[in-house]
């Protein structure tokens, strides 16, 4: 008997209504089911209808007359069913890995937890050459059934300690107090990282119209030594809670950087503490402001004679550094407080967002 039209489009609503609420052996069955009332050449036209294969509708029927009991719930296949595992087919793939891995492995080898700076692309192709055809996410899921995990370095190996070094913090943290319960000014100061000025590309990406990205140069490297740059310098007011950053575009000198207190104090210091006699400046022992450049210390003369301060500069170890200088706020980050052990401040953690 021909299948009509009716019979064809009732089928087909109610395939589309049932099946993609169906897993895949439920809608096997549903289309078999379907077949099976359709009579002779229901195989062909349900399997037209539904989309699929006439093998999977003969599969199953074939189901429906085993006379199978129900898959639990949450079971598709078969106890069994599915591809078998790499280390299944080939049982050697696991210790080929680990011959590779080995070599290269940092830390106890007896520790649970371990780390290779391989990449699984690289790994996979090796293991490939050498008889093993495994892809990347496999030698991924390998590695963490060995006791492998993905991680960064820790920094916790330190160099050796200077016997006076604790002291050298108390020393820098009791004249911060001194200041402070004067009421005189306290401020640390460093210099930030530096960043080329233009259109350059940065990572990430942001809302804009389709089809209107920001157009920016197609590459992003140092193009000589004329190439424009910003270079922030920070003041962070430790008793206040207050930073101020100046930015200059020409080089990181002792100049520059006493130039940056300088602006700070006409603009905001003399405002903030008005009856101050004295100043501590806190800072790192390198870069513009450490204390081998003499003139980053005739730079301080001339800024002292010029406002009537007593400056005074605490040096931290080499080695350390205070990172209350982080709060430097730019574009983009957020900073979240803590306190600082070393100088009575706040310590600021940038956070991007």
């Amino acid at each position: 008997m021909a299948i009509t039209r009716e019979v064809l489009s009732q089928l087909g609503r109610r395939f589309a209504a049932l099946l993609p609420h169906l897993n895949e052996r439920q809608r096997r069955l549903a289309v078999a089911t379907e077949a099976r009332l359709l009579g002779h050449g229901g195989v062909r036209v349900a399997a037209q209808v539904a989309r699929v294969s006439e093998t999977t509708v003969r599969r199953g029927m074939a189901e429906l007359d085993a006379g199978g009991d129900p898959f639990p719930d949450g079971r598709v296949r078969a106890v069994g069913g599915g591809r078998k595992r790499a280390e299944k087919n080939d049982p050697v793939v696991l210790d080929a890995l680990l011959a590779l891995v080995e070599p290269d492995e940092r830390g106890d080898p007896e520790s649970p937890l371990r780390w290779t700076t391989k990449s699984l692309r690289h790994l996979a192709e090796e293991l490939t050459r050498q008889g093993h055809p495994v892809s990347a996410p496999t030698v991924g899921r390998l590695l963490k059934s060995a006791g492998f995990s993905l991680q960064a370095n820790a920094k916790t190996l330190e160099g050796a300690q200077h016997p006076d070094r604790d002291a050298q913090f108390r020393y820098i943290n009791e004249q911060v107090k001194d200041h402070q319960a004067s009421g005189e000014p306290v401020i640390s100061v460093d210099t930030k990282k530096r960043e080329q000025l233009g259109r350059l590309p940065v990572a990430g990406r942001e809302w804009r119209p389709q089809g209107e990205p920001v157009a920016v140069e197609d590459h992003h490297f140092f193009s000589g030594p004329d190439v424009e740059q910003a270079i922030p310098y920070g003041i962070y007011d430790i008793t206040r809670n207050t930073g101020w950053v100046n930015v200059g575009v020409d080089h990181d000198t002792s100049v520059f950087a006493v130039e940056s207190i300088r602006r700070w104090w006409k603009a905001r210091g003399s405002l903030d503490h008005p009856n101050a006699s004295r100043l501590l400046i806190t800072a790192d022992a390198g870069g513009s402001n450490g204390y081998r450049y003499r003139v980053w210390k005739s730079e301080l003369a001339a800024l002292a004679a010029e406002t009537g301060l007593a400056i005074t500069v605490c040096h931290f170890p080499p080695g350390t550094q205070c990172r209350c200088l982080r709060c430097v706020v730019v574009a983009g980050s957020v900073a979240t407080r803590r306190q600082c052990d070393r100088c009575s401040g706040r310590a600021f953690v940038d956070r991007t967002v």
